[in-house]
């Protein structure tokens, strides 16, 4: 635990744009150590790589049509103007969507709470308890991101904390509320994957789910520009890695 709590902190405070080292650091020492706890690799989820990347690009293909449905849409499209996309270059944006988001953040969430965390609690105090203990955890690794998208993306934020959309938001509480419960369920489905899967299907979800968000982001501005609406204009250029 002490060296998730370590790499949240660096990641999402102290060295943003060094996520991809810590993550990578923290996501070997947790396998190292479950080695060393005699964990074998199939039970940290490194196993039937093909078909998790059957069932993973199968889901990442379903993603990319949601999101484009999504964009599409006037009614939801303004979910999708996250400043965190919004507001950096097409360089850094590159850099976000094909280094941050998979060695920043889709490698450590998936060794550590579909691998490692639930192949620890699993030995110790059965399936069930592992699956709810790693999702419970997953959703409170989101706390210092979700603080962050309650300031760069109202829209969504309101959608995670079930407030109205056409009304004020409400502060912090409720998003960070929101977000906790939403990542966990989300954790729990991703067990599922998990055991059909291995690792590898999972981790293709994620890493769609987060990549092609910030591709609709620029698409949704895009939109809305042509619309002549003002939410496709940035007005925060707060930013952090994509959780």
């Amino acid at each position: 635990m002490g060296v998730l709590a370590a790499a949240n902190v660096l990641n999402n405070r102290v060295a943003r744009r060094l996520a991809p080292v810590t993550s990578a650091v923290a996501a070997g020492a947790l396998v190292a150590l479950g080695r060393r706890a005699g964990l074998s690799w199939p039970e940290m989820g490194f196993t039937t790589p093909r078909r998790g990347a059957a069932i993973g690009g199968a889901l990442a293909v379903a993603v990319a049509a949601v999101y484009t449905a999504g964009v599409l849409t006037p009614r939801t499209r303004p979910l999708f103007l996250d400043e965190r996309a919004l507001g950096v270059s097409r360089a850094r944006l590159l850099e976000e969507a094909l280094v941050q988001v998979p060695l920043g953040t889709v490698l450590l969430e998936e060794v550590a709470f579909r691998g490692v965390l639930p192949a620890a609690l699993r030995r110790s105090h059965g399936q069930v308890a592992a699956v709810a203990g790693a999702s419970a955890l997953f959703g409170l690794w989101h706390i210092l991101p979700a603080l962050d998208m309650a300031a760069t993306n109202p829209s969504f934020s309101r959608l995670a904390s079930g407030e109205p959309q056409d009304g004020p938001a409400e502060g912090p509480v409720r998003v960070v509320a929101g977000t906790v419960l939403t990542t966990a369920l989300a954790g729990a489905a991703f067990h599922e994957l998990r055991r059909r899967g291995g690792l590898a299907a999972p981790s293709l979800l994620h890493l769609a789910t987060n990549t092609l968000g910030y591709f609709a982001a620029r698409a949704a501005r895009r939109l809305e520009r042509r619309a002549g609406r003002p939410g496709g204009q940035a007005v925060c250029t707060t930013w952090k890695p994509s959780a």
